[in-house]
């Protein structure tokens, strides 16, 4: 894409003019709690140096100390050019910072943002001057089980599926100069069956330029072929366009040029803000045609069913945890999944670094994206998954290899789903909250059991056995379905007072199979061969594949993370076993009609 730069954070969204600040900065404990009043934020001394974005808890931080410490302060100087500011905004933005990040700049409050996933932004245009510049940040976070943490631990050690706690900065921190008239965010929508992508645009313009004065020009370019181009008047905050994307009197066999797992064509797109003459912001970007969507018991990618063999990714690595330590180390994994014969992954309690959803876009691979988990229900617990979701779903709409939104994750957080309605209301919120942002794409509100209302129906199932699994979901359809049978053991597969109405079913977790030499724990019994672990991986992914109503699996997991050893790589990406056997057994055409 002719808008990609390296290690550029937002790259849907891109700009010339930024600035990366990670690197090293000051740091320091503050278990006191003692800080603010001591205005560390006037003239902050750190105690440590740090990694950023790498967590106090990794080793790429430079500090690796797992223990608990609720309130950490860093601090780094920025240099400003003044002369900027006087037509353009600079603005510090925190890809993802772990729970309530306050900033200061210069000894003055710049803001602050609750949650630990989302992107927030700063506008500090007031607060800086020319030249040398200091910001301070402080971090709270805690290990209340109310606020959405994922695989976060809530304990002093990590146990069975949760893991060392992500404390602070953990995605990467960057400026960059906006003019003060400028595009503030763009939702670009595919439409199909009209071949025209719709566009609403959100300026950043005073009422007085709402005249129709002020327009957004939008190109469109394929593979560097000019496609379209449309001007569109601003005439209120939030201004709608439509534009066709059709090639027409070309040489190509083609009018448009979809994107799927096969193809993943990406069209480039540019907009400029324009008045009279004046182009007063400019921003590079991509969209992608593409149609998700349900017809009766079929997931339909443009059209067409879909069988989604989708592998579980929890994204930690070895010595930086739930950060990346690269862009190159997010294309490996990417990589490394399609070689293993999959064409999609489900990132699992976690929302991922933005250029791991370009690289997904620029490859082909489907993602399930899902929201960290809160563990208590409680009045604050719904406010605090409620707004960190709905920046997610806002944020990351763009992205084309997002085919599916989940929410919830085997009733984390509601755990009285089945029968208590203020949970089973919770999620139904979500539900209608998400498609009022995304009437398109498909919306799993509890993944695994225990559905409410949801456009797929999921099931959990670490059988170990292939022909246990492949008789229990064969024969026992009806009743996994209406919830008569628990389909693994002890759950069911619907809240009460809800009903199966023929949606889609798909495995969205089975498999788990530990295989290591050391200490570690996966699902089942451990095998203590490669031939074994196929053996076993063979016959239950193959009974997955022979159920003709079940549309796609979802296997765990890609990689080992910390005492979790049922990976097929380790946690240094090393295949365990030959991937070519693995592509072999989830590309063999097997089972009914469905082409997977």
């Amino acid at each position: 894409m002719k808008c990609y730069v390296k290690d550029y954070p937002r790259p849907q969204f891109v700009r010339n003019n930024w600035e990366n600040l990670n690197g090293e900065w000051e740091f320091r404990f503050d278990d006191a709690n003692i800080g603010e009043k001591e205005k560390w934020y006037e003239g902050f001394q750190g105690t440590h140096k740090i990694q950023v974005p790498f967590t106090y808890e990794t080793k790429l931080s430079g500090i690796q100390d797992e223990s608990r410490h609720d309130y950490i302060w860093y601090g780094k100087q920025i240099r400003v050019e003044g002369e900027r500011l006087l037509k353009e905004n600079l603005v510090i933005h925190f890809e993802g910072s772990d729970f309530l990040t306050t900033l200061w700049v210069n000894g003055r409050m710049a803001g602050s943002h609750r949650g630990g996933y989302a992107r927030f932004s700063f506008d500090i245009t007031d607060l800086v001057k020319e030249g040398e510049n200091l910001l301070v940040v402080k971090v709270e976070d805690s290990f209340d089980m109310q606020q959405p943490r994922g695989k976060q631990r809530w304990q002093k050690d990590s146990y069975q599926c949760w893991y060392v706690q992500t404390t602070g900065i953990w995605k990467s921190v960057w400026t960059e100069y906006v003019p003060k008239v400028s595009l503030k965010n763009v939702k670009m929508t595919p439409v199909i069956e009209d071949a025209c992508l719709d566009i609403e645009y959100q300026v950043d313009a005073p009422e007085s330029m709402w005249d129709g004065s002020l327009c957004v020009e939008a190109t469109v370019t394929f593979d560097g072929e000019f496609i379209n181009r449309i001007c569109t008047a601003i005439v209120s905050e939030h201004t709608c366009a439509k534009i066709d994307v059709a090639k027409k009197n070309s040489s190509y066999a083609w009018t448009v040029k979809t994107w799927s797992p096969q193809e993943a064509n990406l069209y480039d797109i540019s907009f400029r803000l324009i008045k009279g003459s004046e182009v007063m912001d400019e921003i590079e970007s991509y969209f992608a045609m593409r149609e998700i969507r349900i017809d009766g018991n079929n997931i339909l990618l443009n059209g067409s069913p879909l069988y989604q063999r989708l592998i579980l990714d929890q994204g930690y690595w070895k010595d930086s945890h739930l950060t990346p330590p690269s862009e190159e180390a997010l294309i490996e994994d990417i990589d490394k999944i399609h070689a293993l014969g999959y064409n999609g992954l489900r990132k699992h309690q976690k929302t991922e670094d933005e250029r791991f959803l370009y690289w997904c876009d620029v490859k082909g691979m489907l993602v399930w994206s899902e929201m960290a988990a809160a563990y208590d229900f409680s009045d604050y617990a719904v406010c605090e998954f409620t707004r960190e979701w709905m920046e997610i779903v806002n944020q990351n709409y763009n992205h084309p290899c997002i085919i599916t939104w989940t929410p919830f994750n085997e009733s984390w957080g509601v755990s009285q789903i089945k029968t208590k309605r203020p949970q089973q209301h919770f999620t139904e919120a979500i539900y209608h909250l998400t498609k009022s942002i995304d009437s398109y794409r498909p919306v799993i509100v509890n993944d695994g059991w225990e559905h409410t209302i949801s456009d797929v129906i999921t099931l959990h199932d670490y059988e170990e056995a292939g022909e246990v699994l492949k008789n229990r979901y064969g024969n026992l359809k009806e009743e996994i379905l209406s919830s008569e049978v628990y389909h693994c053991c002890f759950k069911s597969a619907m809240a009460k007072g809800y009903a199966y109405k023929g949606q889609p079913v798909i495995i969205s977790e089975f498999g788990g199979i530990a295989f290591d030499e050391g200490a570690g724990w996966g699902y089942g019994d451990k095998v203590n061969t490669k031939d074994d672990f196929i053996r076993r991986f063979d016959k239950i992914t193959t009974a997955i594949k022979e159920i003709p109503y079940v549309c796609g699996y979802c296997y765990t997991q890609v990689t080992d993370v910390q005492q979790e050893v049922n990976g097929l790589m380790d946690m240094e990406r090393n295949y365990k076993v030959d991937p070519e056997t693995v592509r072999e057994i989830n590309l063999r055409q097997v089972g009914y009609w469905r082409k997977i």
